[in-house]
């Protein structure tokens, strides 16, 4: 197993994420506890110290679970990572009753690491209005207890967003938990987050490391230049490899769900292989050609918001679209506009097409705002 060093400790390269046990019955809430204590055992066996879970995975079972598995072990073999539910903003106010509650579902007396769970648009007002939620200052008490080993935050939300958060707490932030992988990489601007975490001289975690499996298995063609480059290494490697590949990460978290993807994921954190610039351009141009076929050019040189009568952010609209459009889906869309008030959605659009009129890339955007508003309903 390959280790990175974070201040003191020795964590596993690879982590074991806890948002896709196996289950039972199709049921998401509905864990197979056998066959999760199961892979815990052999994660151990293999030398995986660090397991993440929280709040609402598994419809709030995750953290019973993980609990129970890993009450079996000594507590001194594993690193265990939760976070404040954020998400939700009905528990701002809960901060102290959840944290209690977690220690109870987890078994355990204290966290080695605990985020700020999902600092996105959605949150951010609330995450930092500290004096009406006291949510920072009271991880910071729990810090000073112990109760708390190290603490950080993850974020969905734009650059701007973690820029007002770190602004605010990012002296006291360890780290930082961002969905990192070679399609993000440009597609939501992953490399420009680890850039400014550098310079705040925080160290990366990642989640979604192979995009909720769509880069586990690619078009033929775009296997076939991978394995003529590594012939021995597998298509989910790659993903792997190119995280591998990035200084800052020190923690890249994979949510199993079964022992044939954890075997697999183990065998690949044998060995440290980053990738070399050959094999860079490679996968960044197999992100480009997943991307494009879906999403639209914009350049968001904002032409079109002089132009739009509605005073929409259409650059920014058309960035949601193409997730929501490439994702099929999903929740991050849906939160981003949950900050945004109502006459500024896609909906708002009065299909007037003066912004089409001085579109450098020729955009269909009423058509967009249009397909965007049918598919959020």
């Amino acid at each position: 197993m390959v280790y990175r060093e974070f201040q003191d400790l020795k964590l596993s390269g690879l982590g074991m994420g806890a948002m896709r046990l196996p289950i039972i019955g199709g049921k998401d809430n509905h864990i197979d506890e056998a066959a999760a204590f199961e892979m815990v055992d052999r994660a151990m066996e293999c030398g995986i110290n660090y397991y993440d879970t929280a709040w609402g995975y598994h419809g709030g079972q995750s953290e019973i679970v993980m609990g129970k598995a890993l009450a079996r072990h000594p507590r001194e073999k594993f690193y265990l990572a939760t976070k404040f539910p954020g998400y939700d903003l009905a528990n701002m106010s809960k901060v102290e009753e959840i944290f209690e509650k977690q220690l109870e579902k987890c078994q355990v007396e204290y966290f080695d690491f605990y985020l700020f769970h999902n600092v996105c648009e959605m949150n951010i007002e609330q995450y930092l209005d500290d004096g009406k939620y006291g949510i920072y200052t009271y991880l910071m008490e729990q810090k000073k207890k112990g109760r708390i080993r190290h603490l950080g935050f993850s974020a969905h939300g734009r650059q701007d967003v973690i820029e007002r958060f770190l602004d605010a707490y990012g002296s006291d932030m360890e780290f930082c938990q961002l969905q990192i992988n070679y399609l993000d990489w440009t597609f939501q601007d992953a490399e420009a987050k680890v850039e400014l975490l550098r310079a705040h001289g925080i160290p990366v975690w990642v989640m979604e490391p192979l995009r909720g499996g769509r880069l586990a298995s690619l078009f033929d063609s775009q296997e076939s230049r991978l394995s003529e480059l590594r012939p021995e290494e597998k298509t989910p490697a790659w993903a792997f490899r190119f995280l591998q590949s990035i200084p800052e990460v020190k923690m890249i978290l994979s949510g199993m769900s079964s022992m044939e993807q954890l075997e697999e994921n183990i065998k690949t954190f044998e060995t440290e292989k980053p990738l070399n610039d050959k094999e860079m351009k490679v996968v960044l141009a197999i992100a480009d050609e997943l991307i494009n076929p879906k999403t639209l050019p914009c350049t968001s040189c904002r032409y079109c918001v002089d132009h739009c009568p509605q005073g929409l952010d259409i650059p920014s609209l058309i960035s949601l679209y193409n997730e929501h459009s490439f994702s099929d889906g999903g929740f991050l869309a849906p939160m981003a506009l949950s900050a945004v008030e109502k006459e500024k959605w896609p909906s708002s659009c009065v299909g007037c097409r003066s912004c089409e009129a001085v579109c450098p890339q020729q955009i269909k955007i009423s058509e967009a705002m249009s397909d965007f508003s049918k598919m959020l309903a």
